[in-house]
């Protein structure tokens, strides 16, 4: 255990050198933390979770039961990553060819949440605060605050903030639960002034 530290992890994980792992973390039973992996501030690990060499979460991500996060993905602050949901770092694996110089780059922007068993093709980024429903599979960018699923994951709407679906007319939005206001524009979905 390491809360002396500042961060908690249990006795069964294991993290390597060197490595930041910021204050409130809490890394739990069976992970293993990776050496240069960077972890933010209140961050929650949960149960068999990996983080690669070179992984870089902001503050307060929270990660769920058997997600790997491999080399190449960042997650910025207050990312949600669902049970069981995979990301990728290459396009065309093969056992035997040696691919490690061509990682891609994932990044998934703040506030986005990535549902339970989807799956993150890599080289992608997927908007703050975007959506990505449940066993969906993400093969493209997707935009700020969408809301995206299916097989492969398209676009169905679009989500406030606080995780409420918008009802966007005549190409402006208000949340029913929170009151942030939206406009829609021809690059998609902001924050109205």
């Amino acid at each position: 255990m390491s809360e002396e530290r500042g961060y908690f992890v249990h006795e069964s994980s294991y993290v390597d050198a060197p490595c930041s792992i910021g204050a409130g973390t809490k890394i739990w039973h069976f992970c293993h933390v990776m050496k240069d992996a960077v972890i933010g501030r209140g961050c929650n690990l949960g149960q068999n979770v990996l983080v690669s060499p070179g992984v870089r979460l902001g503050d307060n991500v929270k990660v769920q039961n058997n997600v790997s996060i491999y080399t190449g993905v960042e997650c910025e602050d207050d990312v949600f990553l669902g049970p069981s949901m995979v990301f990728t770092n290459v396009t065309n694996p093969r056992s035997h060819v040696n691919r490690k110089e061509e990682y891609k780059r994932t990044l998934v922007e703040r506030g986005a949440s990535i549902g339970a068993n989807a799956t993150v093709v890599c080289g992608v980024t997927i908007g703050r605060y975007a959506f990505i429903g449940a066993g969906s599979v993400v093969t493209r960018d997707v935009p700020p605050y969408a809301l995206v699923y299916g097989v492969p994951a398209r676009h169905r709407g679009w989500m406030c903030q606080c995780g409420i679906e918008l009802e966007v007319e005549e190409s402006a939005a208000t949340c029913g639960s929170c009151g942030l206001r939206y406009r829609l524009g021809p690059e998609g979905l902001s924050e109205a002034p």
